[in-house]
């Protein structure tokens, strides 16, 4: 899906063009957002601005998407977009977005803000099959290469099979944040031929090497994603553990 096997993972209210562009020297991707689509999951967001979290608002979601997409035309990075939405409507319009700009589309559900968890969005999702895999059929409808960004340790939640499912909705890829439970990564790789990137602690050698055993086909990069050092260390090892051949 990209090269090299490292991601960049989005960052609520911070991971736009701008921080993609700074760290391109490193990674294969870029996830861009969460951004929130439709009136529930907005209000949620301004609720969580409320109390000084940091939030994606613009008048226009979808502009947003093409514009910041857009000015990263130049740069030889694969972009994203990370989604959140209340509702299955916006997904096809923000999936078409994406689409344009050769861009992934990535179903957020992973956050698990109570505002959000309020509203449908995030981690809730997780206990929808039903719900979410509409989400993943609609946007793969569309033709835009679909993901879902998902969280292990949520009561009720087997990954791996819920995996599976959205590997027959239409998805192309899974960001896997495995929390403490890393093998879960292994639980995936088993039970899809999804492509799997691994969330959660990325920061040297090891942590990469563990994911590779695991069987995931990539990497990525949350909080540590503007620190140049943590990328540098974090690339070698991905070049070494994945086997990345240097460009000639």
């Amino acid at each position: 899906m990209f090269h090299p096997p490292l991601a960049l993972a989005s960052l609520s209210g911070e991971a736009d063009a701008e921080w993609a562009r700074a760290g391109a020297d490193y990674a294969g991707a870029a996830i861009l957002g969460g951004i929130a689509l439709d009136a529930d999951s907005r209000a949620a967001a301004r609720d969580l601005v409320a109390r000084d979290r940091t939030e994606f608002l613009p008048d226009d979601p979808l502009t947003f998407i093409d514009e910041q997409l857009e000015a990263l035309a130049d740069v030889p990075i694969q972009t994203g977009f990370n989604v959140r939405s209340a509702t299955v409507g916006p997904i096809s319009d923000a999936a078409r977005v994406c689409r344009d700009r050769d861009g992934l589309l990535e179903i957020n559900a992973h956050c698990r803000q109570d505002e959000l968890c309020a509203v449908g969005c995030g981690e809730t999702l997780l206990q929808d099959d039903d719900r979410l895999c509409a989400y993943v059929e609609t946007a793969a409808e569309t033709g835009v290469t679909t993901g879902v960004k998902v969280r292990a340790e949520v009561p009720g939640v087997d990954l791996a099979a819920l995996s599976k499912r959205l590997e027959e909705a239409g998805a192309t890829f899974v960001h896997v944040d495995a929390m403490d439970s890393e093998l879960v990564v292994a639980d995936v790789a088993d039970a899809t031929d999804l492509f799997i990137i691994a969330n959660n602690g990325v920061r040297d050698d090891e942590t990469v090497r563990e994911y590779v055993e695991y069987g995931a086909d990539a990497v990525s990069v949350g909080r540590p994603s503007d620190n140049p050092v943590v990328l540098e260390r974090v690339r070698e090892a991905v070049d070494q553990r994945f086997g990345v051949k240097p460009n000639p």
